[in-house]
Formats: structure tokens, sequence, C-alpha cells
């Protein structure tokens, strides 16, 4: 596993997994911009879409995923250094109060009209305002651990989380000195 760095600033850091060919961030871009990816996905997951967000009709549904996949994407790649990732990424349990060594966190599109965006991008949190990202999905229930695809995010979430701590990193100054040897 090697990361990429997204923001000029350092703040941003996206995973590349053994393997592939390119980073998880523009990974999943790639996917929720792909009509014939989104359209199966949809409709593997249709009892999802329709009972959760009540949307009735797949057109719709990749419309908006395309939409709100720009918008995100956007969001992310016009950083300045001056932003606040904080104010993005948050804890991904709801609940959680209290930083954690190395927390898992996730991002979200606010949307202003119609339905909740159901795109989430997930992350590591080495410190305040540094994340890497280890992944994203499209996530049609409550649970992460309710469906295959978004449980396959939270192993990957972990997967990196353990890979930093058996490297000794935990902070953004033990990161920066990693990847400068790779």
């Amino acid at each position: 596993m090697t990361f990429d760095k997204i923001t000029s600033n350092g703040n941003l850091w996206a995973v590349r997994y053994d393997g592939e060919d390119d980073n998880a961030l523009f990974t999943v871009f790639d996917q929720w911009t792909d009509v014939s990816y989104l359209r199966s996905f949809f409709k593997q997951n249709w009892s999802d879409m329709s009972s959760f967000y009540k949307i009735r009709d797949l057109g719709t549904a990749i419309e908006d995923t395309i939409e709100d996949s720009d918008e995100l994407e956007s969001l992310l790649l016009s950083l300045s250094s001056d932003d606040d990732l904080d104010r993005l990424f948050h804890p991904l349990e709801n609940f959680r109060i209290t930083e954690m060594l190395l927390g898992r966190e996730k991002a979200r599109l606010k949307r202003t009209a119609g339905h909740s965006s159901w795109l989430r991008i997930y992350a590591i949190k080495l410190e305040q305002g540094v994340y890497i990202i280890t992944g994203g999905a499209i996530k049609l229930t409550l649970r992460m651990d309710e469906r295959e695809h978004t449980r396959r995010e939270l192993e990957k979430m972990e997967k990196v989380r353990q890979y930093l701590l058996e490297e000794n990193i935990v902070d953004e100054d033990g990161f920066l000195d990693f990847v400068s040897t790779i």
C-alpha cells in the first residue's frame, strides 16, 4: 500500500492499494460517474434505495449520484491550504464525542434540495485537519455492516488503520517521515 497526496499542502491523502491502478479517491469517483456501474449497482440494491430514500426511478438515482459525485469531487480537489478538513470529515460513529487514535471518519455532501446524498468518502484521521482517504461507498442503509459493499469499506478502513499502527505511524510527522522513505 502506498499513499498519494491529494492536496498541495499535504492535508489530504488517498491510499493506493497494492495491485490497483489508481488511488481510492479517484477509483470511487470513476465508479460514481460510470453509468453502467451505477445501473448494475442500483439494480442489485434497489430495495434499499426505494425503502430508505424513497427513490422510485433508476434514472433519477443515477443522475443524482453523478451530480453529487461531480460536486463532491470538485469540493475535494479545489480545497485551498486555508480550508478546514475537520468541517468536512466527521466521526464514522455518529455518537462518538471524543477523539481516538487514527479515528475512522466520513465525509458526505450536504444537498440543499430533495433527498440527502448517499455518497460517502471514508478516511483515517491522522490528526486535526489531516486525513487519509481509504475509499468510499454508496450508502443506502442505516448501518454499514448491513450490506457487503459497505462492510468492505469498514474492512478497508481497519486494514489501513492497522497498517499505520504496525508502521508506528500515529500522527502527521510520522506519516510524512514514512512516505518520504517510500
